[in-house]
């Protein structure tokens, strides 16, 4: 089920008793549609996310670790401006409305105290996070700054008066009593009909309301149905296309199949959404970087086919030859001003051969002009397959980079574009950025099933730290054979089969062949790892190899991955 009115109903009875009345110590917006709040609390810091992401807006508390921009957005200055270090005194949902309001008490720039709202409004592609004054009802600042011909209904613009969203609330199933259950059931007999009239259901809760209702129409069944989101716990279910969805209830009047259960919903929401969001804040981050790769992959592939045309032109160059020393054997018969002449070919038992000639040249000009571009030709093969060979090791780099970014968390990208700007593919941005130190805690950390430690580089510029760096020349490295890939080092000298197997699969995965089947896999110890001198990051070289054919499986391997 989606964010709607019963689930964010269930999570704040979760979610409120654990920061309400705590201090809002830190505030960022780490991507474009996210703020996160850090409140401290019984000496604890609690982190919550807030998202706007038109395709899954939601809100929760998360353990997940964000690197802070180096400039902060004009929102998150305001927001730290008003409440930072204001203590949050309450958390109120909107009748059974996606709407949350986040109460907090702060000071204008005279010091006099104000009441301020953080409303939080989780509508698709219409998610907003607004600040604004409670006493005069004037929006201080928001998110999403709404042009007036995009949105008609209100002014969503700092000093406009803050308005809520058109609602079409329906009946509270809460705080329905029996008397008015028996009325509303004469009125709508039908349970289908009946769950259509209630208040913050969306598709799903409303087929399982019927289905109760359907079960038993009595008001003892509408109030089993709503107890369940007063002690909410977390499922994640699997519909019958494999989509997986999370509800803070057990729903048995859907056709799906129970993947896993949660007693707190907080912590399963942020499992649920750690792959998903973090795809999407890669993305954000990542859109510079990517269409720069995609021009240049591109431009490169145009340049090879070129390239390839004119070596095969320079290979097939023969009749150029043959052209003018036909033309010199029978230079009697070319006259001033032809345009060609059909002359016997004695290389193919004299059967004739058509020459083009320049009516403007002598014949013997012309029979020159045909050996100058003959050995033109010939000397440029050497230089085009140069051209050929770096161009097609500037792609692979590429392709390595893409890989990179498909592979990618959001505190990778940062690294990618250190890199791109160092081999000239970006320019540096006028305010020069420190570069950033490359450690183990950027790294994947793996355990085997034996308690082995692998660590993985996931971009070209960790690739080189991990391998010729950070790695015992007795460790063992992996990396997946002729594709773009991670570098991984399992820190053993002497793996076992087992071992070498679940490195390899690892490898595999954070490889361009994460979702192939026998991908072939390379391993030998670090000790016979070489870099060529002036060599792209992340290229190195090896002899002796051993090799594994395997197929990534996710789910296990992700299910190795340490937690931080």
């Amino acid at each position: 089920m989606a964010f709607d009115g019963l689930f964010i109903h269930s999570l704040l009875k979760e979610l409120t008793p654990q920061i309400i009345d705590g201090r809002l110590s830190k505030i960022y917006q780490p991507f474009n549609n996210d703020v996160v709040l850090v409140f401290r609390k019984d000496r604890k810091n609690r982190q919550l996310l807030i998202s706007a992401n038109p395709e899954y807006p939601r809100v929760y508390l998360t353990k997940e670790a964000f690197s802070n921009p180096d400039v902060a957005p004009l929102f998150v200055m305001v927001l730290r401006k008003y409440l930072e270090g204001s203590v949050l005194q309450g958390i109120e949902q909107v009748g059974l409305s996606r709407i949350i309001n986040f109460s907090f008490s702060g000071r204008n720039e005279l010091g006099d105290e104000m009441q301020l709202v953080l409303s939080v409004e989780l509508m698709g592609r219409h998610s907003n996070v607004i600040l604004y004054n409670k006493q005069d009802g004037k929006i201080i600042d928001l998110l999403k700054r709404i042009n007036p011909d995009e949105n008609r209904v209100r002014l969503l613009l700092p000093k406009a008066k803050y308005e809520l969203p058109p609602l079409n609330p329906g009946i509270n199933g809460f705080q329905l009593s029996e008397a008015a259950f028996k009325q509303l059931k004469q009125k709508y007999p039908d349970p289908a009909d009946f769950a259509k009239q209630m208040d913050g259901l969306d598709g799903d809760d409303r087929k399982e309301l019927t289905g109760y209702l359907e079960d038993d129409f009595s008001y003892n069944s509408l109030k089993i149905f709503y107890q369940q989101f007063e002690s909410p716990r977390a499922f994640v279910l699997l519909t019958p296309r494999h989509k997986r969805r999370i509800y803070p209830y057990l729903p048995y009047h859907l056709e799906m199949t129970k993947e896993s259960s949660a007693s707190q919903l907080n912590e399963a929401l942020d499992d649920f959404y750690a792959y998903q969001a973090n795809r999407d804040w890669v993305k954000q981050r990542s859109q510079q970087i990517e269409r720069v790769v995609s021009n240049e992959r591109k431009k490169l592939s145009k340049k090879i086919g070129k390239l390839n045309k004119q070596l095969a032109a320079a290979e097939n160059s023969e009749n150029l030859r043959i052209s003018g020393e036909l033309l010199t054997a029978y230079l009697n018969q070319v006259k001033p001003g032809m345009t060609k002449i059909d002359l016997p070919n004695y290389y193919e038992n004299n059967s004739p051969m058509t020459i083009k000639l320049d009516p403007a040249l002598p014949p013997q000009k012309n029979a020159q002009k045909y050996f100058k571009r003959y050995k033109k030709m010939r000397d440029s093969i050497k230089h085009v397959q140069e051209q050929i060979a770096i161009s097609e090791d500037s792609l692979r780099y590429l392709d390595s980079v893409q890989t990179e970014i498909d592979n990618a968390d959001p505190q990778d990208i940062d690294q990618i574009k250190d890199e791109l700007v160092a081999q000239g593919y970006l320019k540096q941005t006028q305010r020069k950025q420190r570069r950033r130190k490359i450690s183990e805690k950027n790294l994947a950390k793996f355990t085997l099933s034996d308690g082995k430690q692998l660590l993985v580089g996931k971009n070209n510029l960790q690739n080189d730290w991990l391998t010729l760096k950070k790695a015992d020349k007795r460790d063992y490295w992996f990396h997946v054979k002729n594709i773009p890939g991670s570098h991984v080092i399992l820190q053993d000298s002497q793996p076992t089969d087992q071992d070498i197997k679940e490195a390899a699969e690892i490898a595999a995965y954070f490889s361009k062949a994460r979702h192939g089947s026998h991908v072939q896999v390379d391993y030998i110890q670090v000790k016979r790892i070489k870099k060529p001198n002036g060599a792209k990051p992340g290229f190195v070289i090896y002899t002796g190899q051993n090799s594994i054919e395997v197929t990534p499986d996710e789910e296990a391997i992700l299910a190795k991955k340490a937690k931080d």
